[in-house]
């Protein structure tokens, strides 16, 4: 069938897709955690596959950066590949300074810098959550590695370089990190009835500049990564 972003044919996915941002990191994750992984979409270079993990099917597909990509692609992964559950394995800045690099935060809500909501049609503010049913097994599987997750709100933001920025804001609303997709994909599963669930690693401090390198990024944040596969 394929979509104009996705070359996939219906049944290529499995029911759980693991969503990095960087299509980079989909590879990572299929070739070194994946039995017998298959390339199942290229199309913009958002590399999607899928094989097993420990004898279960799961896929794993980039989103590229921001609210808009993450949107559209679960939305297809969601309406036309039948997927019911996608976990986002990304990178954030940490807000909260009681976090360290390469801590391991799972969203239970997100609050947005975005007009991403204005679509449904709520004239209120809304608030996503995450699937309960996804953060509890995330939570009971960290702690069986070894993982002191911290589980809370997270913000997602439109835009990386931000000359307004909210941190400040942010930081007394006890948020505990910044990044830029989890908002819209809560949305998404929500209008959807599905289940999402954002894992992110923290990657950099935007209040004292400390940051991991693009490669850490993409193949050393592999704890948040062991806890999403768990879940399929």
């Amino acid at each position: 069938m394929g979509t104009l972003h996705n070359s996939a044919e219906k049944g290529d996915f499995a029911k759980t897709v693991l969503m990095p941002g960087d299509p980079l990191r989909a590879r990572f994750i299929a070739e070194t955690f994946l039995e017998s992984p298959r390339l199942v979409n290229d199309v913009r270079g958002i590399q999607g596959y899928t094989g097993t993990y420990h004898g279960k099917p799961v896929s794993v597909m980039g989103s590229g950066m921001g609210m808009p990509s993450i949107g559209i692609y679960s939305y297809e992964l969601y309406h036309y590949y039948d997927v019911d559950n996608i976990i986002r394995v990304g990178s954030a800045g940490m807000i909260d300074q009681e976090l360290k690099i390469r801590s391991v935060v799972a969203a239970m809500s997100a609050y947005a810098l975005s007009s991403y909501g204005d679509q449904f049609g709520f004239r209120g503010v809304m608030a996503p959550c995450c699937s309960y049913d996804l953060l509890e097994k995330a939570v009971a599987e960290g702690r069986k590695l070894g993982v002191r997750m911290r589980v809370g709100p997270v913000c997602s933001s439109d835009t990386f370089y931000d000359e307004d920025s909210q941190l400040e804001p942010l930081k007394k609303m006890h948020v505990l990190c910044l990044e830029m997709e989890t908002y819209a994909l809560y949305l998404n599963a929500a209008r959807a009835g599905k289940n999402a669930l954002s894992l992110l690693t923290i990657s950099d401090n935007p209040f004292t500049g400390e940051s991991c390198t693009p490669q850490e990024v993409r193949e050393t944040f592999t704890q948040m990564m062991e806890i999403a596969l768990s879940l399929a």
